[in-house]
């Protein structure tokens, strides 16, 4: 009884395997033009979100209402771990890569139902205590025979796709501080773009890009500026300081970018959501109050050096763990009659929101669930209008 619960628990993974990977080994290396002309290849699941737009939308149209009735168990995994699996899949060329717990990956003969290898990143099982959130994995990132993860202790892993060896690795995160990987890695022109987490225990939230070939670190954008004394990495930094109050950079500041990103390959733009404050309360991190840029914010970055191009804040000064690190959709709408480039996300805080993706101007922002923090989103500012108990004052912790 024990094995069926098992069996059955990963029978949508085995599912989706077969669903996705119902084609000829193509044997081809997944380059630059492959995972820009993701569409061409429905069959296949090439990056986190499927394409570039994130939009996770599959057209394939073999299993349908009239048949899905009739489906059975094709084959199955027993993992071992009692944790479950949050990772989306890849899926190239009928071989399937994920991760699993303690940042696991496995590739899978998607046909067959036959592990081809594991790679355990040996992440030090006392590190959990570091995190906020169990110690999960989102998924992999393919490209040029490599299969790329992040791990809980904050490396990022190069990893041989035929065989499971590692090529490479490098430590992208301070490890005697509480940050944390969850998030799946990203592949923009030929660099590995990853987060991170642990915004919630104090840390300064940033996205970093590294070679895909030589782990070599190319830029790195801070989410939040640091201690003024010590000089801004970058004029955004600059300019979000003037946002914040206090001695924010001893509380860490938060930001994390742990979960969303987007790439428009016609706009040459990384679009990158990121975190929450830390600590939570923005009158202990800033208690003269301010925006806090750029927690809870959508970025627009220049991919090939990390330069911010635009941004817009969905929750300026958050007090309340309203993260921007929900999925971000690009897709392209008739609105009013003309074509617009729109970017898509519904973030925590409430408002679903549609900008022009070229500049980060509000298209619109409605409310998708009940909220009572703000009344509604200005139009004109783009701002929210909070509702007058929304903040929480005189509180000296989180």
């Amino acid at each position: 009884m024990k094995s069926e619960k098992k069996i059955n628990y990963y029978n949508l993974l085995i599912l989706l395997a077969v669903f996705l990977s119902c084609t000829e080994d193509r044997n081809e290396i997944i380059d630059d033009l492959r995972l820009v002309n993701a569409n061409d290849t429905p069959q296949e699941w090439l990056s986190y979100g499927r394409n570039y737009a994130e939009t996770r939308y599959s057209p394939l149209n073999q299993i349908n209402k009239s048949n899905v009735d009739s489906l059975g168990l094709a084959w199955s995994l027993v993992l071992g771990t009692k944790r479950g699996l949050e990772a989306t899949p890849i899926v190239a060329d009928g071989i399937m890569y994920f991760t699993g717990t303690w940042s696991k990956v496995y590739a899978v003969d998607a046909r067959k139902g036959e592990i081809l290898w594991e790679y355990d990143p040996q992440v030090p099982k006392e590190y959990a205590e570091k995190v906020c959130c169990d110690v999960v994995n989102r998924g992999v990132a393919i490209y040029e025979g490599n299969v790329y993860v992040g791990t809980l202790d904050g490396r990022l892993i190069a990893i041989d796709a035929k065989t499971g060896q590692m090529i490479w690795e490098v430590v992208t995160v301070d490890q005697n501080k509480p940050y944390s990987i969850t998030g799946a890695p990203r592949i923009v022109k030929g660099k590995v773009i990853i987060g991170n987490g642990g915004a919630d225990l104090g840390v300064r939230g940033y996205v970093t890009a590294y070679d895909a070939i030589t782990g070599k670190q190319e830029w790195r954008f801070y989410c939040v500026p640091g201690n003024p004394d010590d000089g801004f990495e970058s004029e955004a930094m600059k300019a979000a300081a003037e946002t914040w109050t206090g001695e924010w950079w001893k509380f860490g500041g938060g930001g994390t970018p742990w979960d969303a990103m987007a790439f428009d390959p016609e706009l040459d733009l990384l679009y990158v959501g990121t975190g929450n404050g830390s600590p939570w309360n923005r009158d202990v991190r800033s208690p003269e109050g301010g925006d806090n840029l750029y927690l809870s914010s959508i970025l627009a970055l220049n991919p090939d050096n990390g330069k911010l191009i635009w941004h817009y804040q969905t929750t300026p000064g958050d007090s309340w763990d309203y993260t921007a690190t929900q999925h971000i959709i690009l897709a392209d709408l008739t609105i009013d009659g003309k074509k617009r480039k729109v970017l898509m996300q519904a973030p925590k805080n409430g408002f679903f929101y549609v900008l022009d993706r070229t500049d980060g101007s509000l298209i619109s922002a409605e409310p998708y669930v009940y909220t009572n923090w703000a009344k509604k989103i200005d139009s004109t500012t783009g701002r929210p209008i909070e509702s007058e108990f929304a903040r929480y004052p005189n509180m000296n912790s989180q």
